[in-house]
């Protein structure tokens, strides 16, 4: 697909509250963050799952999650739960091949904090759609 690319939605999203599984690692920690995605992988599988990284600037945190499904055990997998909450997002579409699309990521969402007016009480969101598209979702006030 070449280099990533990128919209804005010049509206915000609305999203609905969702329950995921995850592991958390230090906000910003590139080789912490890589290995996370691979265990969370490794235990849950690829097929059929819908993967998340949530994060939180301000408390310094980082979650590779993936949605809940019926016959998970999250505490058999050695796995928290927690739910990401819904409400209004700015959303940034990327959309390129892996590993390149994912140095867009920050960048994207650093654009997006511009645009908007942040509502720190819920973290921000990385949905990935497929492997070549990702959004990157920034929480809104209002």
């Amino acid at each position: 697909m070449g280099v990533p690319q990128w919209e804005a939605t010049a509206e915000p999203v609305e999203r609905t509250d969702i329950t995921v599984m995850y592991l958390q690692t230090v906000d910003g920690d590139g080789p912490a963050i890589g290995a996370a995605w691979d265990r969370l992988e490794h235990l849950v599988g690829l097929r059929g799952r819908r993967f998340l990284g949530v994060f939180d600037t301000t408390a310094g945190w980082y979650r590779t999650c993936v949605l809940v499904q019926d016959g998970d055990d999250p505490a058999a997998l050695g796995l928290r739960t927690t739910v990401i909450p819904g409400g209004r997002y700015l959303r940034a579409r990327l959309r390129g091949d892996a590993p390149a699309v994912y140095d867009r990521l920050a960048p994207a969402y650093a654009e997006l904090e511009r645009s908007g007016a942040l509502d720190p009480s819920r973290p921000g969101i990385e949905y990935y759609r497929r492997d070549d598209e990702i959004d990157v979702l920034m929480p809104v006030l209002g």
